[in-house]
């Protein structure tokens, strides 16, 4: 089976997961997902695999195989897996969990290497550009930098108390994070290099995107550049892109859980592709587009 350029796979309530073909819409595999609800999905920077974390276990499927089974499990969460991502070199993958760890594994033996206490249900992590520092965000409004040389928390930060922090992103080259919380509010920092290796926050900005809470934030990647953009999801059925240059709204699409998944167009703003076959809300999605990364 050759292997799509483009990946992209979506999971839904109705606890599947499909492979669509992005250009036509077209739903060529579908993975019956019984054990739990997905809560994310993520594939791995060679495009080989994808991780549907789940409750409590994370699964990693053969993206170019079509059976059902995944390949392995991660099994040391006991609660939701609320974040899963890779290193770049895909050797290693790292997940949050509700209850309240960050951990990372080795992606071939799936033992779990490292874990960090976050004292509150994990809902988003993140990895630096630089490969060295996770950054994470929990349920009590707690954002804490983690630095894996030191193995050791080394910033916290609580933007606005007891709100929790729903989704982080980091610019492609270090220079900017951005933490969207309940309230419908974005803070954004400058990312600036400390005495040593570790990493500062420098406010830059507040963004009241929402009225209802937020879902998800994502920075653009570098392709974008020199353009950047913020794009943010929320429960009020608006996905909002903002002109990082001074925050400006560029555009606003409305969305809604009617069990599609939609592909936009910058320019315009209109959906030139909807995916159809899901039977319940979709949850999630996964897209790789950009080249095959190679390891370090």
């Amino acid at each position: 089976m050759a292997q799509p350029s483009v990946i992209l796979a979506t999971a839904s309530y109705d606890h599947s997961i499909k492979f669509w073909e992005a250009k036509s819409g077209r739903c060529y595999r579908t993975i019956q997902y019984l054990d739990s609800q997905i809560n994310r999905l993520e594939i791995t920077p060679d495009k080989r695999f994808l991780a549907a974390a789940g409750n409590p276990h994370i699964r990693l499927f053969d993206v170019n195989s079509n059976t059902q089974q995944p390949v392995i499990s991660y099994d040391s969460h006991t609660s939701n897996v609320m974040a899963v991502g890779f290193h770049c070199d895909g050797n290693w993958m790292y997940s949050g969990s509700e209850d309240g760890t960050v951990r990372i594994w080795d992606l071939r033996t799936a033992t779990c290497q490292r874990e960090y206490e976050s004292r509150a249900a994990v809902n988003t992590v993140v990895l630096h550009p630089n490969q060295k520092e996770l950054i994470s965000g929990d349920q009590n409004g707690n954002i804490r930098v983690w630095d894996l040389a030191a193995n050791s928390c080394s910033c916290e930060l609580v933007p606005e108390v007891d709100t929790a922090v729903r989704s982080l992103t980091v610019m492609w080259d270090g220079s900017m994070v951005v933490a969207a919380n309940n309230r419908g509010t974005c803070y954004v920092w400058r990312l600036l290099k400390g005495t040593q290796t570790i990493t500062c926050f420098e406010p830059l900005h507040k963004l009241q995107a929402h009225d209802g809470y937020i879902l998800k934030c994502l920075l653009s990647p570098e392709f974008c550049d020199p353009n950047r953009y913020l794009a943010t999801a929320s429960s009020d059925h608006t996905v909002k892109i903002w002109n990082v240059d001074g925050f400006k709204l560029e555009r606003t699409l409305v969305a809604s859980s009617d069990n599609t998944a939609r592909l936009w167009t910058m320019s315009g703003g209109e959906a030139i592709r909807v995916y159809t076959g899901h039977h319940k809300p979709v949850v999630c999605c996964a897209l790789h587009d950009g080249a095959e990364s190679t390891p370090s």
